[in-house]
């Protein structure tokens, strides 16, 4: 059977043409596929698809899904998804509300001002979905929930464009964005990965600004120079872990394949390349990677690469692992600024349902909460 929710517009041109449809009609049905996210072929679906061909494409296309098995929402607007597979395997995605850039510009504005609360929210504007790559994850990350699951299988295209369409269904604002944060390891599942990060961003998809799609990395570095080599537009983040190889070698094993300085050259490269800041993830835990000595460190490591740095607060469920301190994290802060490295101190949202950067290990409470589309 033919699938086409996993193909890509070119994909789909080549898959039909078997059938006789012309490159023009091919893009029609890319849209009604990608874009409108509608199954099967009825008379007039679309048009100036021959009826024909139309019932000859009805029989031969099998339309897959994920299906849901428990929504969860947290206090602050993050909901994380459970998905099962066919063949019965869970992941989760997760939807992060975003406010208007404008609108929380000028807060920030009155805030300064003395004219608004710290209490004070914005409303949502849209979404940015954490979406999953693989089934578990074979890289072992030691603060990482998906790490302890273990390497299962990679998701396959129409896969990860299912969680999407799903949440995105759902959704009572736009989604605007795309992070692949969530269970795996997205370069190891590389062909996947561009080829739905492809799919959301065209115009007749989706149509996801590719500069809004990321693609994180714990450090693969045939698939970064791959990545580079190829010109793809989508952000590349780097999770560190620690500033230095021996340290990093102790939370993140895949360091004993690809050192550290190795794949910060990659970075480096990738980011002179498209001449952008290297966007670098480290995931701040109290009393093991936060100190002044380690913004040194990274400050050695960065030497002259353009970089942003995100922090993000360690959550281990375990309890093996804390957040930093206020103490800790203003002392972390102080040092990285002195060294001239811009730094973002990024949300980890949704802790209570553990949605937050992590946590995503495809588990279970029995909590179900409904969501429903708007209408």
């Amino acid at each position: 059977m033919l699938n086409l929710r996993g193909l890509d517009r070119a994909e789909i041109r080549e898959a039909l043409a078997s059938f006789g449809v012309s490159p023009q009609l091919s893009a029609r049905v890319f849209a009604r596929v990608h874009g409108a996210g509608e199954i099967g072929f009825p008379p007039d679906a679309v048009r100036g698809l021959p009826h024909a061909t139309a019932a000859a494409l009805e029989g031969a296309c099998e339309w897959p899904s994920l299906e849901i098995v428990e929504r969860r929402r947290a206090a602050d607007g993050f909901v994380k998804y459970l998905f099962r597979t066919a063949d019965g395997h869970e992941v989760e995605a997760v939807r992060i509300p975003l406010p208007d850039p404008a609108a929380a510009r000028e807060l920030r504005e009155r805030r300064r001002r003395g004219e608004a609360s710290a209490l004070e929210a914005l409303p949502t504007a849209k979404y940015t979905l954490c979406l999953s790559s693989q089934v578990g994850c074979a890289l072992g990350c030691v603060f990482c929930a998906t790490g302890r699951l273990g390497g299962i299988r990679s998701l396959k295209t129409w896969e990860i464009l299912a969680q999407h369409r799903a949440i995105a269904d759902e959704a009572d604002h736009p989604v605007r964005g795309v992070v692949f944060m969530g269970m795996g390891e997205p370069l190891l599942n590389y062909e996947n990965v561009i080829r739905a990060a492809r799919i959301l961003s065209d115009p007749a998809g989706p149509a996801i600004a590719a500069k809004a799609i990321s693609i994180s990395t714990a450090g693969v570095l045939p698939a970064i120079r791959r990545f580079t080599a190829e010109g793809h537009h989508y952000r590349l983040i780097l999770s560190l872990g620690a500033p230095t190889s021996a340290e990093r070698r102790l939370l993140m094993p895949i360091e004993d394949r690809w050192a550290l300085a190795d794949v910060m050259a990659a970075v480096r490269d990738h980011a002179d390349a498209r001449g952008v800041r290297a966007t670098l993830a480290y995931v701040v835990i109290g009393g093991v990677n936060c100190t002044p000595a380690h913004a040194r460190a990274l400050g050695e490591l960065i030497g002259p690469t353009r970089v942003k740095l995100n922090l993000i607060d360690v959550t281990d469920e375990s309890g093996r692992y804390r957040r930093a301190t206020e103490d800790e994290l203003t002392a972390f802060r102080d040092a990285l600024a002195a060294l001239g490295v811009p730094v973002v101190r990024r949300y980890s949202g949704g802790a209570e349902i553990a949605a937050a950067c992590g946590t995503l290990a495809a588990t279970r409470r029995g909590d179900l909460v409904a969501i429903r589309s708007p209408g």
